[in-house]
């Protein structure tokens, strides 16, 4: 499994992860940190991942042609 497939598999993940946080942890209360906040930070972090992952594949393609 390639480092792009990796990254992108994984930044999936994490999106849906965020999502389903920020969707449906709206009424639920921590001491520390929301929740919903959590998701959306997650989300981000997942997007970041794709679009690395994304970059990965295209500069792998590139090299290889």
């Amino acid at each position: 499994m390639s480092n792009a497939l990796k990254q992108l598999l994984e930044g999936s993940v994490t999106l849906v992860v965020g999502l389903a946080l920020w969707l449906f942890t709206g009424d639920v209360e921590l001491p520390v940190v929301t929740l919903t906040k959590v998701g959306v930070v997650m989300m981000f972090w997942g997007g970041a991942q794709l679009l690395y992952g994304t970059y990965l594949g295209l500069a792998g393609q590139r090299a290889k042609s």
